[in-house]
């Protein structure tokens, strides 16, 4: 079994305020789970109503696999509309 983790940052920039924020992230959650069948969730600055740090994990039988399922959602993220990608650190290990 092979666990790959992506730590994504984004900015919000229409943002002003937490509720903005919130109804983005959720937008951007839903979908993940939705459409890559992974584990997602905001993991950091959860009082900056601007910033977005969400915490993605899947998990498969072959690093190759979970590797491409994760540079896949990274790309996803980069094509958002509304939250700017920032960046994105990929981990995957057994």
């Amino acid at each position: 079994m092979i666990v790959g983790t992506v730590k994504a940052r984004l900015l919000v920039r229409e943002s002003r305020s937490l509720k903005d924020k919130r109804q983005v992230v959720r937008s951007i959650l839903d979908r993940l789970r939705n459409q890559f069948n992974v584990s997602a969730a905001e993991v950091d600055a959860l009082d900056d109503y601007r910033l977005v740090v969400l915490g993605i994990a899947a998990v498969g039988p072959e690093a190759a696999h979970v590797k491409g399922v994760l540079q896949t959602i990274t790309e996803a993220l980069r094509a958002h509309p509304i939250a700017e990608f920032l960046g994105s650190e990929i981990e995957v290990g057994s």
